[in-house]
């Protein structure tokens, strides 16, 4: 038993075939799978030898240390984490040295930087003829950070971000001003049509096709799906993210969005303030469904819809029962809900970019119109919303899992009240009435989400 190799609950170990001399890593036999921190991960390669390309800071405290890795995929795995939370993983083989000993593990590539420890060492990775004491710590040599600065020095570049920008409207306000706005950053935008991408699905390394071609890897995507697409739409989009694009809305997101029931449950889970609304199947619950909406008038609402298609003000009980009666004539899914009367035809628009809300509009519906959608012909001016409205439209905006949304809330007697969150919110009427510069804030986000990468990065994409 003397002769056995022993490690710590934690250990610094050198990962030579990746060029990273020195990592703390944590040892715990309670996870399978090893892990290391990588960001920007993006994948090259034939598809019979795939191979993957990442940025890694491996000292937490020191996040101007980076450096750019590569390595062959053997794997892409689903791995679930402490937390609950499944990733979809590429997974490598390297060998390791801990100390006098060199072994080959396979470990996952995921973004650790909120993690104490940039690396894992899961049970897989841990011969049988290893020991673990679990009460103590850094049993093999000690290395340290100061390993990096015998490596050459490569200043950080901002370098151009190549984007896709799925739009099936390339002459629209919002598609022309975020390829204008990405132009003027120095990145690489291509509009692609959403339509218009197939898949190919399987393999080590995801391919979207287009046009007869496979599309080449990119950084971002900036989803902007029609809600007549959104289930092929949102398939597309997976299959970006599947690639190791990031997508500035996630499928996950958008489809939520799309569905006003299942957001209208999710805001409900979340305690977030919204009109009461009803739901019913059954013909024999028309009368009950429009009592529990606080009786007429109310508003019908198709589950999907958009720019104020498919809502309809009901003024008295009779008309909402004949108008419930005849959405059901048609098998269409629709939602009952409260009428506010306080917000006299007006909503405000709040537009949230990565938990923040970068600015805000108030709607007022056209003469004889009850919906305030500037595509109605509403009215929209600036508005400074109270602390209560800012958090209910970032809450909203992080409860359906969207990074970019227009969160449309009605002004009531007691607090705000979310009517609905877009996922695709348009630029025009924000940009118009408060000439704020929206488009440019978003490429703030996403450069934040989407690091440049190091000069070595740059020569690797050339090689």
């Amino acid at each position: 038993m003397s002769d056995a190799f022993t490690l710590g609950w934690e250990e610094w170990v050198d990962l030579p075939d990746l060029g990273l001399p020195a990592i703390k890593a944590k040892v715990d036999t309670g996870a399978r799978t090893s892990a290391l921190h990588a960001v920007a991960i993006e994948p090259f390669g034939p598809a019979d030898n795939p191979q993957v390309r990442f940025l890694i800071q491996p000292d937490p405290q020191n996040p101007n240390l980076e450096l750019t890795c590569s390595a062959r995929v053997v794997d892409r795995r689903d791995v679930t984490s402490s937390n609950g939370e499944t990733e979809l993983r590429y997974v490598i083989e390297t060998d390791v040295r801990v100390g006098s000993r060199t072994w080959p593990i396979q470990i996952s590539l995921t973004n650790r930087e909120n993690m104490a420890y940039r690396m894992l060492l899961g049970r897989r990775a841990i011969d049988e003829d290893m020991i673990v004491d679990p009460n103590a710590s850094f049993l093999q040599p000690k290395l340290g950070y100061d390993a990096y600065k015998a490596l050459p020095k490569k200043k950080p570049v901002r370098r151009p971000l190549r984007i896709a920008l799925l739009s099936r409207e390339p002459d629209s306000y919002s598609t022309r001003r975020l390829l204008e706005a990405g132009q003027n950053r120095g990145h690489v935008i291509e509009i692609i049509d959403t339509r218009r991408c197939y898949m190919k699905i399987g393999g080590l390394r995801p391919e979207v096709h287009y046009d007869g071609e496979v599309l080449p890897y990119y950084d971002a995507v900036i989803p902007r799906i029609g809600a007549s697409i959104t289930a092929y739409g949102t398939a597309v989009l997976r299959q970006f993210a599947s690639t190791g694009a990031h997508c500035l809305n996630n499928a996950n997101g958008i489809i939520a969005s799309r569905d006003k029931l299942l957001a209208h449950q999710l805001l409900s889970d979340a305690h977030i303030g919204m009109p009461v609304t009803a739901f019913a199947s059954s013909p024999k619950d028309t009368k009950d469904l429009i009592n529990l909406a606080g009786g007429a008038p109310v508003v019908v609402k198709l589950l999907q819809s958009t720019q104020g298609r498919g809502v309809v003000l009901a003024e008295t009980r009779k008309a909402a029962e004949s108008l419930v009666d005849a959405f059901r004539g048609l098998d269409a899914n629709f939602l009952v809900q409260q009428f506010v009367s306080e917000a006299s035809g007006a909503d405000v628009r709040c537009f949230v970019i990565g938990n923040k809300v970068v600015g805000a509009i108030r709607r007022k519906a056209a003469e004889g119109e009850f919906r305030s959608n500037l595509h109605r012909g509403g009215t929209a001016e600036p508005i400074k919303l109270s602390k209560a409205e800012r958090d209910t439209a970032r809450r909203a905006a992080r409860t359906l899992g969207l990074s970019v949304a227009g969160v449309d809330i009605l002004q009531s007697e007691t607090g705000p009240k979310v009517l609905e969150v877009n996922s695709s919110p348009g630029l025009e009427g924000i940009e118009t009435a408060t000439s704020i510069d929206v488009a440019d804030k978003i490429y703030d986000y996403l450069e934040s989400r989407v690091r440049p990468l190091s000069k070595h990065k740059d020569a690797l994409r050339a090689s």
